[in-house]
């Protein structure tokens, strides 16, 4: 087998890899019993750790993004959806579930990791803005330099070091993010990140890939649950 044969046969067995080992542990979890379109509360499957949830918790409305903090598409998305959460967070709710997908980006599950961290000492949403934010800083950095950035943003948005330093490898943490990961499983969706619902239905790759059609996504499904827009909404 030539040089290239062997790249080709690498990449197909890492891909192959990754995906045995997302499956394996999601079969281990059973969530038949969640409503998957629905926040989830924390309990012992899930290492006693709840949807990530901005803005109205109550909303009819949820918005719902299964994705990578490593993946390039999610990096864009980000860029457009936090706009659209920030201006409609008294309207709706947005939670971030973990879909790692180590095959393709092998820092995507420590960063998954580190934001879940955060998220303990009531910071979730500040690592999740740092790690999109700062996405190319640390996606193709080495096990022991991603550790130092990681931590380093830890610092940077007050957490507790030493709290930090323990959740970031804590069983309850590993659990959650492989809960989330069975939790999509569950949605029969090709797996795929960023992967987004509202409302228990996939949306579109032409909305979430365009700032106009998102917002008016969005927008529609407020008027349509009888939620009062935002006053500079109007029309």
């Amino acid at each position: 087998m030539g040089t290239k044969g062997w790249i080709i046969f690498a990449t197909v067995a890492a891909l192959l890899l990754g995906g045995l080992v997302y499956m394996s542990s999601a079969n281990r979890i059973d969530v038949s019993g969640y409503d998957i379109n629905k926040i989830i509360s924390a309990d012992e499957k899930n290492g006693n750790i709840g949807d990530n949830v901005f803005g109205n918790k109550s909303s009819k409305v949820v918005l719902i993004e299964y994705g990578d903090y490593q993946c390039p598409g999610c990096g864009s998305a980000y860029a457009r959806v936090k706009p659209i959460t920030d201006k409609y967070q008294g309207q709706i709710a947005f939670v971030f579930r973990n879909l790692p997908i180590t095959s393709l980006h092998p820092n995507a599950r420590a960063a998954a990791a580190v934001a879940q961290a955060a998220g303990l000492q009531g910071k979730y949403w500040e690592m999740y803005d740092k790690l999109f934010s700062s996405q190319n800083a640390w996606s193709g950095a080495s096990v022991s330099d991603r550790t130092t950035i990681f931590r380093g943003y830890a610092e940077s948005i007050g957490l507790k070091l030493d709290q930090y330093d323990k959740d970031v490898t804590s069983e309850a943490v590993n659990k959650k993010i492989n809960f989330d990961q069975a939790i999509f499983k569950r949605t029969g969706f090709q797996q795929a990140t960023p992967t987004f619902t509202l409302d228990g239905k996939q949306v579109p790759e032409d909305v979430w890939g365009s700032d106009d059609k998102l917002d008016a996504f969005v927008r529609d499904a407020i008027t349509a649950a009888g939620i009062e827009l935002p006053a500079a909404e109007k029309k």
